[in-house]
């Protein structure tokens, strides 16, 4: 239940940024944005926020999180052919703005999901 809690938070965060700025600025479908939030929430669930924060700390996890976002929305923007318009500034943008909101998830990761209080976050 913890997880499914945390996929939640992340998703809706995830969701709201990738809508005001690809949605809102780039015209792409609310569909495209759900399917990129699911796509984009599970890899760096497992990747950033599973594997990476407990062995590496949120530094490197939040950096992580943001080179894996920005390709991923990147890649599937070209896909969709989102705007192509300055999508390279928009999937950086929605990069930086998902880092600044992982940097304060991974502190909620730490104290509910992880419960590892030997390694400083």
């Amino acid at each position: 239940m913890e997880h499914a809690k945390a996929l939640g938070i992340k998703a809706l965060m995830t969701l709201v940024i990738l809508y005001l700025v690809l949605g809102l600025g780039y015209q792409a479908d609310f569909g495209d944005v759900f399917i990129l939030t699911l796509l984009l929430g599970v890899i760096s669930y497992i990747a950033g926020d599973l594997f990476i924060l407990p062995k590496a700390g949120n530094l490197i996890a939040t950096v992580s999180d943001f080179v894996l976002s920005f390709l991923i929305i990147w890649g599937f923007g070209l896909m969709l052919n989102i705007s192509n318009d300055n999508l390279v500034s928009g999937a950086l943008f929605s990069a930086l703005l998902i880092a600044l909101g992982e940097w304060m998830f991974h502190s909620y990761m730490a104290k509910n999901i992880l419960h590892d209080s030997s390694k400083e976050i």
